[in-house]
């Protein structure tokens, strides 16, 4: 028998948001506005707080700050003259026009080189080679497109020095906003975000060049609820949501689940979802599938109930009891999938999550449209970016990911999760929901049918789709995370995981120990 130690957990409070670049610069200037904190104090947290992280993570060596000409070099600036204070051997390489003496210096003398009186590539790197870290403040979150020339030179120089590299705020050239990489752009292996994590950073391409993502807070107002602005399934917050057993119960008050899955001869999607069900929670599963996959049902999952379709009101009797109905995985889009999904839609209002050959019916209008059959009703749908662009009836491929499972939600009236990564999970009048836990690990043909039975499982013990989507992101993600199995990770190992998902506690591990972090997540797999 192996043993393996448990990753930690990303570490994240119960609310973090995850502005764009405008949104963020918008509550920087309520900050200075609305509430009077001076633009100086809040660099100076940020270059405070992004000090105390670097000094954790590399306590000795030189450092290089380099500096460009906006608010983020004013951060770097800050950073340098705090380390400097502290006695480290700190340089400002200037990629931009500053003035000659900077406020944020305080007097102290830092030495300052302008990467104009460095003759070429040589020069740089006789520069970079001595630091053991070197900042990244040449690009905040005004900046869009293509970095100009001078950054641009600097991003590869710096790129190319091998040193480790500390993005402040997020890597310049990545769209604070998109992620979107549009030119030269820092490749991270830290990135110290101030206030609150930027919609980029979470989003590929930038994702993939962030690195180490941590948030600190840096003296902002408290954010009110917005709807415009996303929000991180952290794992306090999916703790908050998560279903809560009283002492006195018993399995029908626990959620009943329905899963109708699993065309003849294919029963392994079926099997895959029921187990995943019991897993995350729910009292009592009965999966209706044709009368050929009985017997593999019956003795892969011996504790759920089998319900035969074709035998007599079986079916519709599991309907009128379920607290919930999971509804496509490996149905088929014949003509027995597509009367199955019709007598689902039909024989139940309870709340519904609908995958996989559900959805691909649905967007042939069989038995009629997604909008059709969902809206006004609790509902959760779980596409792919094919399926996606299938239920859109256009293709999505380019499109900004945040802004398409927006429009689709509206569009459909139901709560929508869009597999990727990251997942995101919208409906119309809440936040978006932006998933921390996947990873490529869970690239892997059944992981959908195991989401499809966690999501259903919640939706049947009383989560809103909406939370139930965004709960099976993270647990599936975790469970896939303590399997520890890299690129062998199986759905099977997923659901093992779940009961061990499921029994963690508090807001994730930090080992920076500093109170002002509010989000720590490690690069993305």
């Amino acid at each position: 028998m192996s043993f393996h130690l448990p990753p930690l957990r990303p570490y994240g409070r119960s609310r973090v948001t995850a502005p764009t670049g405008d949104q963020a610069i918008a509550l920087d200037r309520a900050a200075m506005e609305g509430v009077g904190v001076p633009q100086a104090v809040l660099a100076e947290n940020a270059g405070r707080s992004a000090a105390q992280v670097l000094q954790r993570l590399w306590p000795e060596g030189a450092v290089v700050g380099v500096v460009g000409a906006g608010y983020n070099g004013g951060d770097a600036l800050v950073l340098l003259r705090t380390l400097a204070a502290w006695g480290r051997d700190v340089t400002a390489l200037s990629v931009g026009d500053r003035p000659s003496s900077e406020r944020e210096l305080h007097g102290w003398p830092v030495r300052r080189v302008q990467d104009r009186s460095l003759g070429g590539d040589s020069d740089w790197q006789a520069l970079l080679a001595g630091a053991s870290v070197v900042v990244d403040g040449i690009l905040g979150t005004g900046a869009r497109g293509a970095p100009r020339p001078r950054q641009a030179e600097a991003i590869r120089r710096v790129n190319a020095s091998g040193r480790p590299l500390l993005a402040l705020d997020i890597p310049s050239g990545v769209d604070p906003g998109t992620g979107a990489v549009p030119g030269e752009a820092i490749r991270a292996r830290v990135t110290v975000t101030f206030g609150a994590p930027k919609l980029g950073l979470l989003l590929h391409p930038g994702r993939s060049l962030a690195g180490r993502r941590i948030a600190v807070e840096i003296g902002l107002h408290p954010l009110v609820p917005d709807d415009d602005i996303a929000e991180v399934v952290t794992p306090a917050w999916a703790q908050e949501r998560l279903p809560v057993r009283g002492l006195d119960t018993h399995k029908n008050a626990v959620g009943r689940l329905v899963i109708v899955a699993g065309q003849p001869g294919m029963a392994g999607a079926a099997v895959l979802a029921a187990r995943a069900a019991f897993r995350a929670g729910a009292g009592l599963v009965q999966v209706a599938s044709p009368a050929p996959n009985r017997g593999v049902l019956q003795a892969a999952v011996p504790e759920a109930i089998f319900v035969d379709p074709d035998d007599g009101r079986a079916l519709e009797t599991a309907l009128e009891q379920a607290s919930a109905v999971a509804v496509g995985p490996g149905l088929g889009t014949g003509a027995g999938g597509e009367g199955l999904l019709a007598r689902v839609l039909d024989g139940t209002e309870r709340p519904l999550v609908v995958d996989a050959d559900a959805l691909n019916l649905l967007a042939q209008g069989r038995p009629r449209g997604a909008s059709e059959a969902l809206r006004g009703r609790p509902a959760l749908v779980t596409p792919h970016p094919g399926e996606m662009a299938r239920l859109l009836g256009r293709p999505t491929s380019g499109e900004d990911r945040p802004a398409v499972v927006r429009r689709a939600a509206d569009s459909l009236g139901c709560a929508v999760l869009l597999k990727g990564s990251p997942s995101l999970v919208a409906a119309s009048g809440a936040p978006l929901l932006v998933d921390l836990q996947g990873s490529s690990d869970l690239a892997v043909a059944g992981m959908g049918d195991v989401l499809t039975g966690v999501c259903g499982s919640l939706l049947a013990q009383g989560c809103a789709p909406r939370d139930a989507g965004a709960i099976g992101l993270h647990l599936t993600g975790r469970s896939g995370a303590l399997a520890g199995r890299g690129a062998s990770l199986t759905p099977s190992d997923v659901v093992r995981w779940l009961s061990d998902a499921l029994a963690e506690r508090g807001a994730g591990v930090s080992d920076l120990a500093l109170p002002f972090v509010v989000l720590d997540v490690d690069p993305p797999r």
